[in-house]
């Protein structure tokens, strides 16, 4: 299916995910429930408006019954994601309620939209290719090292000097340093489960890839904003979102992106651990 340069099917997709920010970054709950609710009622309007008019040829039997994914019940998926996290507050902590807010939010907000895609509306618009894309080349294992370069060189002056390591929780024993190392890492692997896999890959089936890409990227760099990644932050968050939605488009592999996300989260977990305790890991940052 040859997707249109423009459609205006990207506004009920704009209106979903601006939701993101009124949760997460102006913090106004009712506001994202009205964005949500406006953007699948614009999406239902304009799909029985299509229903309604003339065939379009992807919708065309004789052109092989090939027929346009709902609008509706994929917004409906990322809606439903995103409304389950903004049940609980992002702020970081690491006692065990919290921990296991998290666990339950986050991993709910991943499991709810494929199940009602799996089992409800029954197709697989929501998949999780950990073996996808082949052996990596050349410049995939570079990329890698890169990464590890990059956040050595950035992330240090980035938290220290704007001071958002306060942001995240002091973590002064082996045993909050062991929370946080568990904690970073599987809130980097549910990023790309959630802000690529479910947003990025349901947004694609409608839209070009430059368009999913910046919606994704809304998402993304929203959440991160609550997580604790202020400041000047978005400068960091917005081209490491539009990176792994390119990266993932280009390998179709979750496991790169993935691995790709906890280089970077591990390099943030060593900062952290750093800031909070002046003295320890000072030769291994310039900050």
């Amino acid at each position: 299916m040859t997707l249109p340069a423009w459609s205006w099917r990207l506004a009920p997709a704009l209106l979903v995910c601006l939701a993101a920010p009124a949760f997460f970054v102006a913090r106004i709950p009712w506001l994202g429930w009205v964005l949500l609710a406006g953007g699948l009622v614009v999406a239902w309007l304009i799909e029985r408006r299509d229903a309604d008019g003339p065939s379009a040829p992807d919708d065309d039997p004789a052109a092989g019954g090939i027929r346009r994914p709902s609008l509706v019940r994929d917004l409906s998926l990322i809606a439903v994601g995103l409304l389950i996290v903004s049940v609980i507050d992002l702020k970081a902590e690491l006692d065990n309620l919290s921990m296991l807010r998290f666990t339950l939010a986050l991993g709910g907000a991943v499991a709810v939209p494929y199940v009602i895609s799996r089992w409800v509306y029954r197709d697989r618009a929501i998949r999780f290719p950990w073996r996808g894309g082949g052996r990596w080349s050349a410049f995939q294992w570079t990329w890698l090292v890169a990464v590890l370069g990059l956040g050595w060189l950035i992330l240090p002056f980035y938290f220290i000097t704007s001071g958002v390591y306060l942001n995240w929780p002091v973590v002064d024993t082996p045993e909050l340093i062991a929370r946080l190392f568990v904690g970073v890492g599987a809130v980097g692997i549910w990023d790309e489960l959630f802000f690529i896999c479910t947003c990025f890959a349901l947004l694609r089936r409608h839209f070009r890839f430059w368009q999913a890409n910046t919606l994704q990227a809304v998402v993304f760099v929203s959440f991160l904003w609550e997580l604790g990644y202020k400041a000047w932050g978005p400068l960091l968050t917005i081209p490491f979102a539009l990176l792994q939605g390119f990266i993932f488009m280009k390998t179709r592999s979750l496991t790169y992106v993935v691995t790709v996300h906890l280089l970077f989260d591990a390099v943030v977990f060593l900062v952290l651990v750093h800031a909070h305790n002046p003295g320890v890991l000072d030769g291994l940052f310039l900050v």
